[in-house]
């Protein structure tokens, strides 16, 4: 450390005392000034408040739509199905083998990378280059 290193100390700012007399500046309405909502104990408004005005996030139009019958699919590519030890690949086996850490509603097999070892793989979906890609190996697809 040299000197044109140094900073000054944090200053330690001491707590505010409030209502302790007109001399400390904080005495009488405390800092609070005359009267009003903010003035009265536990008051002031909620966030997004407008004082009655229909908030922004009310006159703002709704945007996008939700689909509650989506399907969330696992994604497995072929350089992954190289790692697995198993025969037959499914989505039980890749989860216990840690390649893939959830199942949702199922897996979809892409034609990410290239195969090189015989596999029976049975998936919820398969991509059309993944299917011609494991078939040329000599593997099969099975559509769960």
């Amino acid at each position: 450390m040299k000197l044109d290193d140094l900073s000054p100390a944090q200053e330690k700012v001491s707590r505010r005392r409030v209502g302790r007399g007109t001399g400390s500046g904080l005495g009488k309405t405390s800092g609070k000034g005359h009267k009003g909502q903010k003035a009265r104990s536990g008051g002031g408004v909620r966030r997004g408040f407008e004082g009655g005005q229909t908030p922004l996030y009310r006159r703002l139009p709704k945007r996008g739509f939700k689909n509650i019958f989506r399907k969330d699919y696992v994604e497995v590519t072929l350089t992954m199905l190289n790692q697995s030890k198993a025969e037959e690949v499914t989505a039980e086996t890749l989860l216990a083998e840690g390649i893939i850490s959830k199942v949702n509603d199922g897996i979809v097999v892409l034609a990410t990378g290239n195969l090189e070892k015989k596999l029976t793989v049975k998936a919820k979906r398969f991509t059309k280059a993944a299917k011609e890609k494991i078939e040329a190996v000599g593997g099969k697809t099975e559509v769960i």
